[in-house]
């Protein structure tokens, strides 16, 4: 009995501490284990959490706020999101679709799309929170609300770097892989003397009543800060916009992060000389002052200037320079010699202003990483933004990845990813490999069925549609036959065996990636789009680009690669002029020169026959094209008259082949006709 008696109650206590360990439950001691840890719960967060629930993996998404999207409920402070919600595109291809929803996440419920909470062009800011809670509510996805995570250390896992998340409870999260999707929230900031005088564009009134018959400088030329200057503009007596860079149009530049028109009326009041206006200059440079009194008392304005605010001093844009002591406080008081108007009587600042509003985005919130837990500054975007690598993995942070717009330094600047696309997707195919040894999903096919698939690649694809020049299709080329890759990030195309699980042959690679041109042209002068298929290599707008390499691309070659180009010089490379409709599809200008660009880089006859033709070729041949070999001579092929199908279907020459898939049915998944499109006299 004695010996019974300790034994039971050292069972009940280790029966007590497995199961504190694994309850969740908020305690000083507490902790859990999961295999993947997701900090945070905004679009990036959900859409990996719903990959890794599809492959029944062990995760958890943890989210500081009682509900998902918290940061779509602050921003944008005027309540209109720049992300487009078009739902009716003339298609009920849902791959298509997905090229212009730029707010619906992927799942493999067609019905969870975000037009079934709002059918406008550019939403509202509620709206999203929402459709991201009936995402998690009609998946049952794994999200621990309230778990506001304040400190990530690394930590030892079976001899491999893991990471533990402590929250505000003292509750400790275990991983052996850490997703951050937090997201950029902490509003960037320049220091410079007077800036405790500026508001911040996270806690300005929306309210454009608060803002009549006042002058406002906003520090900013981006979307928020246009955003603010729409907002007011029919209230303020004047807006002004000052910022380092001038404007940067997204119509002009193809970048979605600059500023759009659905946010640019000022640019009309500024140009028709309506009193708004931009102007650049470092923000390092400037000081935001009160004016003191002169001679015990306010200089005042001219009889025509703006009458100040009620009950507030008005505020002057100066140049420290100027200040006689530059080592003074925040606030900084001068006289009229202090003021640029001073000295230079037409200084575009001269006048006073009742309010200055800062709009210069947001960063990335480092804080929370401990030493070795924390991703370096990326070298762009002024430091804004963690560190990572062309496969989204924080540069020394093993394990740790980086997703959603916070993994935006990999295209600053040149493509989407500040926005809900596909990258994620890619992301989970290379954790799968790396922690899974799952290879990355390739569709094997003929050669002769190649033309087509890249056809329906280029027509239909939404991922490097939109992420264009950092996703890509990779064709591994095995002789006879290819793997096709959809959506591999191309700036990792160095680690492709690796991170992809599929190796490399002699024969060597294709890689389909849409991009824009690269000659500066006037996006809406004349001759600005080029329609001779001969010319191809002249578009500017969005077309689709084919790579060809002998071999596999090096880490020198991709630092090398010409400025611009997303990757280096191929072997060989084909242009598919861009076409208004952005549809590649036709006989002349698009099938037929990718034909002979394929032919060429395989050394082989891709031309397509019907079965009588490939009867007789066979006949007149000792080697028939490569389509009647692998169609027609294996019992295969398209015949173009029902009698003779019905004949071969009787006589059994058409039965059905036991190896690769056929290529009518093929077909049938590819969408697109081998045949029909394709003049062979040419």
């Amino acid at each position: 009995m004695s010996v019974i008696q300790p034994l039971s109650r050292l069972l009940y206590v280790l029966s007590l501490v497995l199961s504190g360990s694994g309850s969740g439950l908020h305690g000083r001691n507490n902790s859990v284990s999961h295999e993947y840890c997701v900090l945070g719960a905004g679009p990036a967060g959900l859409q990996m959490g719903y990959f890794l629930s599809r492959s029944q993996r062990d995760y958890i998404i943890l989210e500081r706020n009682t509900g998902p999207g918290s940061f779509f409920h602050i921003y944008p402070r005027h309540r209109k999101l720049i992300s487009i919600n078009k739902i009716y595109t003339g298609r009920r291809n849902k791959e298509f679709n997905l090229r212009h929803d730029w707010n619906s996440l992927l799942s493999d419920r067609p019905d969870l799309l975000f037009q079934r909470i709002s059918q406008e062009l550019y939403p509202s800011a509620d709206d999203f929170p929402r459709y991201l809670s009936m995402f998690v509510k009609e998946l049952g996805l794994k999200v621990k609300y309230g778990a506001d995570i304040g400190r990530i250390k690394t930590s030892d896992l079976n001899e491999n770097q893991g990471y533990v998340l402590t929250d505000q409870n003292g509750v400790s999260y275990q991983c052996s892989v850490l997703l951050v999707s937090t997201g950029l929230w902490v509003p960037q900031q320049v220091g410079f003397l007077g800036s405790d005088l500026v508001e911040g564009y996270e806690s300005i009134p929306t309210d454009p009543e608060e803002f009549k018959d006042q002058a406002v400088l906003i520090l900013g030329k981006g979307n928020s800060a246009f955003e603010t200057a729409q907002s007011i503009l029919g209230r303020a007596s004047r807006i002004h916009l000052y910022s380092p860079s001038p404007v940067r149009l997204a119509w002009q530049t193809h970048y979605v992060g600059d500023l759009r028109a659905v946010n640019n009326e000022l640019l009309d009041t500024y140009q028709l000389k309506s009193l708004d206006g931009l102007v650049e200059g470092r923000l390092e440079d400037i000081a935001i002052v009160h004016k003191e009194k002169d001679g015990g008392k306010r200089r005042t304005a001219k009889k025509n200037s703006q009458t100040p605010t009620e009950g507030k001093e008005q505020l002057y844009l100066t140049l420290t320079e100027l200040l006689d002591d530059q080592n003074g406080n925040n606030i900084s008081k001068v006289t009229g010699q202090n003021l640029p108007g001073y000295h230079t009587d037409n200084f575009s600042f001269r006048q006073p202003y009742d309010r200055v509003i800062r709009c210069l985005g947001f960063r990335f919130n480092f804080s929370i990483f401990d030493g070795s837990a924390r991703p370096p500054q990326s070298s762009g975007a002024r430091g804004r933004l963690p560190g990572i690598t062309a496969w989204y993995e924080g540069r020394g942070t093993p394990n740790m990845f980086v997703l959603g717009t916070a993994a935006h330094s990999r295209d600053y600047r040149m493509s989407a990813g500040g926005f809900v696309h596909g990258f994620l997707r890619a992301v989970h195919k290379i954790l799968e490999q790396r922690y899974h040894n799952i290879a990355w999903l390739a569709t094997k096919l003929s050669i002769s069925q190649l033309q087509s698939w890249i056809l329906r690649r280029v027509n239909e694809a939404s991922g490097p549609y939109q992420m264009f020049g950092v996703l890509g299709d990779i064709i591994l080329l095995r002789g006879s036959y290819c793997e096709y890759l959809e959506e591999f990030p191309l700036q990792a195309l160095p680690q492709l065996s690796a991170l992809s699980g599929r190796p490399l042959s002699d024969h060597g690679l294709l890689v389909l990636v849409m991009q824009y041109g690269l000659n500066q042209t006037d996006t809406l002068g004349p001759g600005r789009a080029e329609s001779e298929w001969t010319k191809a290599w002249r578009s500017n707008f969005l077309h689709p680009v084919l790579y060809y390499y002998n071999t596999l691309p090096t880490e020198k070659d991709m630092k090398q690669r010409p400025v611009s180009w997303p990757l280096p010089r191929p072997e060989a490379v084909h242009h598919m002029v861009e076409d208004f409709l952005t549809e590649w599809d036709q006989p002349i200008s698009h099938s037929q020169p990718l034909r002979r660009f394929l032919e060429h880089c395989l050394q082989t006859d891709l031309r397509a026959f019907y079965a009588e033709s490939c009867f007789l070729l066979s006949l007149t041949s000792r080697t028939p094209p490569l389509f009647c070999r692998q169609g027609y001579l294996r019992k295969q092929g398209i015949v173009g008259n029902s009698h003779l199908w019905q004949h071969a279907r009787e006589a059994g020459l058409m039965a059905d082949h036991q190896g690769d898939t056929s290529v009518s049915e093929y077909l049938k998944h590819a969408g697109a006709a081998v045949v029909s499109t394709m003049n062979f006299d040419l």
